[in-house]
């Protein structure tokens, strides 16, 4: 199934004047709390907006469809570009639990989905053993005795012993939760298999007690993180509504500057996003993300600087680019020819 989305020439989502429709689908199920801040793209922009988080109409409207249509929304970009602040923006907005999945090269489900207690079922195994013979006791032959073992046998592998991780976790929290499964890309094509039912359904498999899903109109709201390091197989990104983050364009950067760091300058939030667009376009082996603006402008505020200049950018340079061959790249092109340039864009 292919959804587009349409956008007027004011950029409103068509999509959002049919929530009660999408509603009447869904049965009129609750499946978080506070679901009128999801009742509309634009109410999700402004609700965003309150804690800080400037968003355009596309990603609003992502996450407007995975709440509505229950699908997990998977957010690719650049490091740096707000992907896992989307995720912790959106359970503070809806006042819930993020679990926080972070992802790994090794992962496996011991430590996304479950494991066992074993020092508990070490302990319960010597108990078993000092009361073997009244366990025992009135069993006749070895057929009767290993029966009466097998129902103790059963409790081992019981809902008692089961430490859940975050994937489960997040199905089994009774007042829902935002879950974050964060850098996916990091994890290897084995985990992704993992996660496909999880996905797909809310439910995750467990072979000794067997299936367990999310409460039905408690279904985690699931956002899922990429750096684009590695291709994502197509059945994870078939589950998911997908949105591709880029890098702001410097308005845009300089509005976030202004709502998240106030107290810096306008002119020198403007050079900042200057700066940073311009390293941007220079083929960088990491070129600076949002995060990496906001720290520099809080930098150069500590040291005292209101206008930037070539000495600024050389002292606070760290803050901004953290692979010491691109600041050397950089300091090659100078960098009052680098401020100079980006002033003229």
């Amino acid at each position: 199934m292919v959804f587009t989305l349409l956008y007027t020439t004011t950029g409103t989502c068509i999509l959002s004047s049919v929530s009660e429709q999408l509603k009447a689908v869904k049965g009129n199920r609750v499946t978080l709390k506070n679901e009128e801040k999801l009742a509309s793209v634009e109410v999700i922009q402004e609700s965003f907006e309150k804690l800080h988080y400037i968003c355009n109409p596309q990603i609003a409207t992502a996450v407007f469809l995975a709440y509505h249509l229950e699908k997990p929304i998977l957010i690719e970009g650049p490091p740096g570009v707000g992907k896992t602040e989307l995720a912790k923006t959106a359970a503070e907005m809806l006042e819930l639990e993020c679990i926080r999945l972070q992802c790994y090269e090794g992962l496996d489900e011991s430590k996304a989905i479950y494991e066992w207690k074993y020092g508990k079922q070490l302990l319960y195994t010597q108990v078993l053993k000092e009361t073997l013979n009244e366990i025992l006791e009135g069993a006749k032959g070895l057929s009767q005795s290993v029966d009466k073992l097998h129902e103790f046998g059963d409790i081992f592998f019981s809902e008692e012993f089961l430490e859940p991780r975050p994937l489960l976790k997040a199905l089994r929290n009774d007042d829902s939760c935002v879950l974050l499964i964060d850098e996916v890309d990091k994890s290897d094509h084995e985990f992704e298999s993992l996660l496909l039912e999880m996905l797909s359904d809310f439910q995750l498999s467990i072979p000794e007690i067997g299936t367990v899903k999310a409460i039905e109109n408690r279904k985690p709201l699931v956002f899922l993180t990429s750096n684009n390091t590695r291709e994502i197989s197509d059945a994870l990104k078939r589950r998911c509504i997908y949105h591709w983050v880029e890098h702001p364009g410097v308005d845009r950067e300089v509005e976030i500057l202004k709502v998240r760091a106030p107290h810096v300058p306008i002119s020198l939030a403007r050079d900042v996003a200057l700066v940073a667009a311009q390293l941007r376009e220079m083929g960088l082996y990491k070129p600076p993300g949002v995060a990496e603006s906001l720290d520099w402008a809080e930098a150069l505020v500590l040291v005292g600087v209101d206008d930037l200049d070539a000495a600024a950018i050389d002292t606070t340079i760290g803050t901004l680019l953290k692979y010491r061959e691109d600041q050397g790249r950089v300091r090659s092109r100078g960098f009052g020819d680098l401020l100079t340039s980006a002033r003229g864009a």
